[in-house]
């Protein structure tokens, strides 16, 4: 009796622990826009036109016209001096440039980069991402061989390896980022949906 219990227990935490941390994450982005806007709204309008959500809404705002701001050259061109100021000093940079990265890696923008591939190890195939696919950017002992350079990420953790791989071994999957990531993340019990 105890372990049919256990098992329904069991089977409504793992239901319901995904929708619980979904809805907390969103909670909590909507709790900081409002927290971080409700001051620079307070400067602008009265306490008697201000009503809760005005900060989320506010937030949305902004990072919709900055999205628009940065079609314009001009802005990019400033964007990028601030940018390069910003990788000048020297705690600021590593961090700056490691969470930028990272953006940047599940960025649309980028032609081939984040592309999904198989990637064949002594016989095994794993499931990894390109994060560098010319080998102008390769370091130096990279740049003789025909390589690319994969993140093969590690199931149930944030890490994983980036490995050097000859283009050879890598073959293209036929599974969207958002796909592939979750397929890893869960050591592929999610599965591919067809």
């Amino acid at each position: 009796m105890f372990k049919s219990l256990g098992k329904i227990l069991l089977t409504g935490f793992i239901t319901l622990l995904p929708i619980i941390l979904t809805v907390y994450l969103l909670y909590w982005l909507a709790v900081t826009s409002e927290n971080m806007m409700i001051t620079a709204l307070r400067w602008v309008l009265s306490d008697e036109i201000y009503f809760p959500g005005m900060g989320v809404i506010a937030g949305l705002v902004v990072v919709f016209i900055v999205g628009l701001l940065m079609k314009a050259i001009l802005v990019r061109q400033i964007f990028s001096f601030g940018e390069r100021i910003l990788y000048r000093v020297p705690l600021i940079k590593t961090v700056y440039r490691s969470i930028r990265d990272l953006f940047d890696f599940f960025s649309p923008k980028k032609e081939g980069f984040g592309k999904v591939v198989s990637v064949n190890i002594n016989g095994m195939f794993m499931i990894g991402f390109v994060t560098q696919d010319d080998s102008g950017r390769l370091p130096a002992f990279a740049k003789q061989t025909d390589s690319v350079l994969v993140y093969i990420p590690m199931s149930y953790m944030i890490g994983g390896f980036t490995v050097l791989i000859p283009r050879k071994d890598i073959h293209e999957c036929d599974m969207s980022m958002d796909e592939a990531m979750r397929f890893v993340l869960t050591a592929g019990i999610t599965g591919k949906k067809d």
